[in-house]
């Protein structure tokens, strides 16, 4: 009999203490991603990363421009030059040369770390705006509408931090239909 109690009191205590944190979880989810792309930090942030890649385009069409003038001189001067000015020369050109091949690769990772540099800080008040929805409107969990394939029902907390952030929603541009010969 003590034990039938004990466990009549642990199963109570267990359905209890369910009941008691379910009703107190609420779920919420948002695309962290959409919110950062409509926020106005992140357009000027896209226009310099785009600003900084088309210089350093610039640059690589720079160093391309010097090798190819570089090799000309070299060839078109060799036949003056002593065999330990060639080999400098030489050795330069491979220098530039290597430089311009490798260009692409080192352009990206400046590209990339521009837009950590950029991107971070309008992550950093994506979330903190995130949380602060998710305290003010009692959300115990807030979950990353991009990486879930399946989850419990949520609300979407977007439009209450777009609100938040003071971001006006903009209607959906649509493209208008394009009739055929009739």
């Amino acid at each position: 009999m003590k034990k039938l109690f004990t466990v009549v009191a642990v199963g109570l205590s267990i359905f209890g203490f369910t009941n008691t944190s379910t009703a107190q979880t609420k779920i919420g989810y948002i695309s962290i991603e959409e919110l950062i792309s409509v926020m106005p930090e992140a357009k000027s942030a896209d226009s310099a990363i785009q600003d900084y890649q088309y210089s350093l385009q610039l640059q690589g069409n720079d160093y391309i421009q010097e090798l190819n003038e570089k090799d000309s001189a070299f060839v078109k001067d060799s036949a003056k030059l002593s065999t330990a000015t060639k080999e400098l020369k030489r050795n330069d050109l491979l220098a530039l040369y290597q430089k311009v091949s490798g260009w692409d690769k080192t352009m990206q990772q400046m590209i990339g770390e521009k837009q950590q540099t950029l991107i971070a800080p309008i992550q950093a008040k994506a979330i903190e705006a995130i949380r602060t929805v998710a305290k003010e409107n009692g959300y115990t969990y807030v979950l990353d509408a991009n990486t879930l394939i399946v989850s419990p029902t949520g609300d979407n907390l977007l439009p209450l931090v777009k609100k938040k952030l003071n971001i006006k929603d903009t209607p959906p541009t649509t493209k208008p239909a394009v009739r055929t010969g009739q």
